[in-house]
């Protein structure tokens, strides 16, 4: 029967490896601190008794385990189907970019003290009712105290070893339907400032594409290829990190922003030392912060930053109610905010280094030949 164990464990981890999950992220939090860990091993008890149960299976080796315990209180955020990045995040295969785990998404306090994510596709909110250690896992019985639902969205499954997203039951005409205008698939990402620019054109050329877009920052459109959830993506050539093969398709050159009537918007081209003493409205988001302060510093002037966001049509609108200058790559063809204030752009003198825009996959792996379509549209609309 020993001999027997080994091969048995291992046909039973292989089985168990076709069973879908949910993919869940359990953090907990109170005087033993917090953590967070991704589990597929949860499950309701009962709606019914003194309150709703549910409960979870937590590695005895994870910090997490160990703090439940000492918390006491625990939270199951089940995450949507875009949000595997959170995921594989909490599952440790991001550590050597992210030093803290809850860095990667946005946190709310649970009554019970557990973080929880402010957008996952539902939350619970749990007190420790019971644990017991069976083999390698503990299990924790939580009661449920409350609830957070964003009603919005798709669960995240995780089976075979890989990720998925469940799809609704139609009936057999919308089945038809959709068999006879079926699309080959691929999931794109984008550098949110620059998307809106270039991706409706590239959509429209790749209309006989399905193309799902994700959105973010560069460590968010990083992560997503990493994980798998984008195949290919459209990055800025600056902070990419290992594991990542690209092609420059096009770039973009620096300039300045400044409100109409500026002094400075009277010249032909403003120079990093004739905004040394300017407000500085700068775009908060990465890799466009260091890019714009470095622009400055490289040229021995030390910015003097006023306001901070991470929306570029922010960054415009405080610039045309004078609160200070921007430094951009991104150019919209209007010089107006949204507000209606007219903006002025001039060059930014010093030959300064342009913002080359790549084409990213991640090294290794072999493109679906809807991703080659999509990366070959790139190619011919934004290298010609």
């Amino acid at each position: 029967m020993n001999d027997l164990a080994p091969d048995l464990r291992t046909r039973f981890v292989t089985g168990m490896s076709y069973a879908a999950c949910t993919v869940n992220v359990i953090t907990t939090g109170g005087k033993a601190g917090r953590a967070g860990v991704t589990v597929s091993a949860m499950s309701s008890v009962s709606a019914d008794g003194e309150g709703p149960t549910l409960l979870v299976c937590v590695h005895h080796k994870s910090l997490a385990a160990e703090k439940i315990a000492a918390n006491g209180t625990f939270c199951v955020n089940v995450l949507r189907d875009d949000q595997s990045y959170v995921s594989d995040t909490f599952a440790g295969r991001f550590k050597d970019e992210i030093q803290d785990k809850f860095d990667c998404t946005t946190w709310e306090d649970c009554a019970g003290g557990a973080p929880r994510m402010a957008d996952a596709l539902v939350a619970f909110d749990c007190k420790l009712q019971s644990s017991q250690q069976i083999g390698t896992h503990h299990i924790f019985i939580g009661e449920v105290q409350d609830i957070h639902a964003t009603r919005a969205g798709s669960p995240l499954i995780y089976a075979n070893r890989a990720y998925g997203a469940s799809s609704q039951i139609e009936g057999t005409s919308t089945l038809k339907l959709a068999a006879e205008t079926s699309t080959a698939k691929v999931t794109v990402g984008c550098f949110q400032t620059f998307g809106p620019f270039m991706i409706p054109q590239l959509l429209n050329d790749a209309a006989d594409l399905n193309v799902k877009l994700i959105e973010g920052d560069h460590r968010r459109i990083r992560e997503s290829l990493a994980s798998g959830e984008s195949e290919v993506a459209l990055l800025y050539d600056m902070a990419l990190g290992e594991g990542l093969t690209t092609e420059l398709l096009t770039s973009l050159e620096p300039y300045v922003l400044l409100p109409e009537g500026h002094a400075l918007a009277e010249q032909r081209e403003v120079s990093p030392e004739d905004l040394a003493d300017e407000p500085l409205i700068l775009l908060d988001v990465d890799p466009s912060r260091d890019y714009f302060t470095g622009l400055m510093t490289d040229a021995g002037v030390i910015p003097k930053v006023a306001h901070r966001t991470s929306s570029l049509e922010m960054v415009r609108a405080m610039v045309g109610h004078g609160m200070g200058y921007a430094l951009l790559a991104t150019k919209p063809a209007s010089p107006m905010s949204y507000d209606g204030k007219a903006l002025v752009t001039r060059p930014l003198a010093g030959a300064p280094k342009a913002s080359g825009i790549v084409l990213a996959h991640r090294t290794g792996r072999r493109l679906s030949p809807a991703a080659e379509r999509f990366a070959e549209i790139c190619r011919t609309r934004l290298k010609g």
